[in-house]
């Protein structure tokens, strides 16, 4: 057995189902292998948010869905690290994770391959109508075909809003089916970094009128919100294509919705949604010229293992005395109370 100190990791309540067994196949508790001072524990029961009696002496806990607020981490002296399972972090108060002496951790560049090709999937299925064509069939319309003439993807222009490891991958895919030079709008990057990633870098109104897809891969925060409104979807081609596989929140789902209904956009692909879960029928689901899936669009075998992995290694680098990668409040590791309350937790 290891001499080390007991690390105690706790996984939130919804990677197990209501009979305690795990959701998924492999969510990467391999890279704990040998290393006993580590026990995972699970969360009896899955809330919303995470309260405080669920992180009990836990010193990491490992979080998919649930939201770590303020009042999530009050009485939790022993609490190293929120690592969410995943990239997008709108979900955790990360200043109060600081506050509270906390490392917040996402798993950056894990999501990267597979969101990328969920989303070049979903060009596909639009420009190619295979929801209606799908339809056709089953409904016995077999002659009404030639009204779904589709298009390639050949000779079209991408149009990235956030080119981060997503919007990278992406384009990265894409470099065989002969398009235009792709589109990027990401304040945080200047025009030789992006032209190094693939990109021409533009402002985001003539990214909207230029690109035939615009995909979204920026995370949600206070200058992202409602980022794409009804103006935004007023200057795309009534040819053009909106994705989001980001945050529900960053378009207006009412002026999108309104957009498709009248046909001013030729359509749309969306994963994500201002309110979730979603506990009824959305009324983008009314219209014929959009795409949806529940947020797990990118959800794949290959994703959360290797998100599981990085979450893990975070997990079990911080019980070994390590700064582990992902810290979104880097900060945090220079405070005397988490230094004082990491060496006692792991013994240093």
């Amino acid at each position: 057995m290891s001499s080390r100190k007991r690390f105690c990791l706790a996984w939130t309540g919804d990677f197990q189902g209501p009979d305690g067994r795990p959701r998924y196949r492999d969510v990467g508790p391999s890279v704990l292998a040998g290393h006993d001072h580590v026990e995972c524990v699970a969360f009896a029961e899955h809330r919303p948010v995470i309260a405080p009696d669920q992180i009990g002496g836990a010193n990491g806990v490992i979080v998919l869905t649930p939201r770590v607020t303020a009042a999530s981490l009050i009485g939790c002296p022993d609490l190293l690290a929120v690592g969410r399972f995943g990239v997008g972090y709108d979900g955790v108060d990360v200043a109060a994770c600081t506050a509270a002496d906390v490392v917040a951790l996402i798993t950056t560049g894990a999501v990267d391959r597979s969101m990328a090709e969920a989303t070049l999937a979903w060009m596909l299925a639009l420009t190619h109508h295979v929801r209606a064509k799908d339809a056709l069939v089953r409904q016995g319309k077999w002659d009404e075909r030639s009204a779904f003439m589709g298009c390639e993807l050949r000779e079209r222009t991408l149009g990235v809003i956030g080119l981060g490891g997503i919007g990278r991958a992406l384009i990265e895919l894409l470099r065989g089916f002969g398009m235009n030079e792709p589109l990027a709008y990401d304040p945080f990057l200047d025009a030789g970094k992006a032209r190094e990633m693939g990109a021409k870098l533009v402002g985001l109104g003539e990214l909207l009128a230029s690109a035939d897809f615009v995909s979204i891969h920026c995370p949600l925060n206070e200058r992202t919100r409602n980022l794409i409104g009804a103006g935004e979807l007023a200057k795309m081609k009534p040819t053009a294509y909106l994705l989001n596989t980001a945050r529900g929140g960053i378009v207006e789902e009412g002026a999108l919705y309104e957009a498709l209904k009248g046909r001013r956009i030729g359509g749309a692909a969306i994963d994500c949604f201002e309110e979730e879960p979603l506990r009824g029928p959305h009324r983008l689901g009314e219209l014929d010229n959009v795409l949806l899936a529940p947020h797990c669009i990118g959800w794949t075998e290959e994703l959360f293992r290797d998100i599981g992995r990085m979450a893990c290694r975070s997990m079990l680098e911080l019980s070994l005395g390590k700064r582990p990668r992902g810290a979104v409040n880097p900060e945090v590791f220079e405070r005397a109370g988490f230094r004082e309350k990491w060496g006692r937790v792991i013994g240093g």
